[in-house]
């Protein structure tokens, strides 16, 4: 049996430069952190006199006899692309709903490759297992999506990741541990209650480049930059405004990132002082990120007790074996 734990990501700034057929053209980078939620994948092979061939848990319990039965279309397509034979048990936990805008599907992407190539006995670096779950989604699940989550999922931290116009992407650190922790403390991750599909909302604004929407995503990618400042420089206010502006700009760029309610939910945290905010993910549902002191936001929940606070910490660690049927080793 192989374990894997994925974390989550919070995506701060330049989000919209990750895909493709915008950085091939333009580069791009975002700056974002993985967090201390996770998804968990254990992928075992059952014994031979168990009836199925294939046994799939997760919202579902699949136990079919051929792979094109499985309805779980990533787990079907991973297991035929990389020639998984049969006799295959999989788990899927997670800590956060699916379609969230937390990088749940890349999540789980990254951390079913990591448990793949290992139970066939091999190993994969950071950089590999970024690339591979990348080509992955955007090659052979021909999904809309961007490159920035499997990054972050597959090397963990605090990063400003760089995609430059070659193809190639570069991790850099963010190691103001200092500052990191303030502008964590700050921080409130509050869940709507909407699921949404995010390739359906990308698709608006990605492969549909207006004059307009360009340079609203050159504004977004600006904001990369002056977050990696003010992390560095220590007035952790300003990245709170900062969350504002970009906030701002990313509704320009579809009718479908935002909607009444969540409008109505950002409008009531600046009220009670929250300097800025955004919607994870590509928008339409999903976490509410704000920036609210402590002090203001006991206020906010006490008035909003139907909302949900999520508390989180910025982690340093990305895909991971926890255990390792094959070695013993257990972490």
């Amino acid at each position: 049996m192989i374990i894997t734990k994925t974390p989550y990501r919070i995506s701060f700034f330049g989000g919209g430069s990750d895909y493709p057929s915008w950085y091939k053209k333009n580069g791009g980078a975002v700056l974002s952190s993985t967090i201390d939620k996770h998804v968990y994948i254990s992928c075992r092979f059952s014994p031979k006199y168990f009836k199925q061939k294939y046994r799939i848990v997760w919202r579902k319990i699949e136990n079919v006899q051929r792979i094109n039965e499985i309805n779980h279309k990533a787990v079907r397509e991973l297991l035929k692309y990389l020639k998984i034979k049969p006799g295959l048990e999989i788990h899927y936990y997670g800590d956060l709903p699916a379609r969230s805008g937390m990088g749940s599907s890349s999540s789980f992407t990254v951390g079913l490759m990591q448990a793949l190539y290992r139970i066939k006995k091999n190993k994969l670096t950071k950089a590999n297992l970024a690339k591979k779950s990348i080509h992955f989604e955007q090659k052979i699940m021909r999904e809309v999506v961007g490159s920035q989550d499997q990054t972050s999922a597959s090397f963990g931290g605090f990063n400003k990741i760089v995609f430059n116009k070659n193809n190639s992407i570069s991790v850099k650190k963010i190691s103001s541990k200092k500052n990191l922790k303030k502008l964590n403390e700050n921080l409130i991750l509050i869940y709507t209650g909407i699921n949404r599909t995010a390739h359906k909302i990308a698709n608006q604004y990605v492969n549909k480049l207006t004059t307009a929407k360009k340079e609203h995503i050159n504004r977004i990618l600006s904001y990369v930059k002056e977050g990696e400042y003010i992390l560095k420089q220590g007035n952790i206010d300003d990245f709170g405004h900062l969350l504002h502006d970009a906030w701002m700009e990313k509704k320009e760029l579809s009718s479908l990132i935002t909607n009444s309610k969540i409008n109505e939910i950002y409008e009531e945290a600046l009220r009670y002082g929250a300097l800025g905010g955004k919607l994870l993910g590509a928008g339409g549902g999903g976490f509410l990120l704000m920036y609210m002191k402590k002090n203001e936001r006991k206020n906010f929940f006490k008035k909003n007790k139907k909302l949900i606070n999520i508390p989180f910490k910025f982690t340093t660690v990305g895909s991971e074996i926890i255990f390792d049927q094959l070695t013993g080793e257990t972490r």
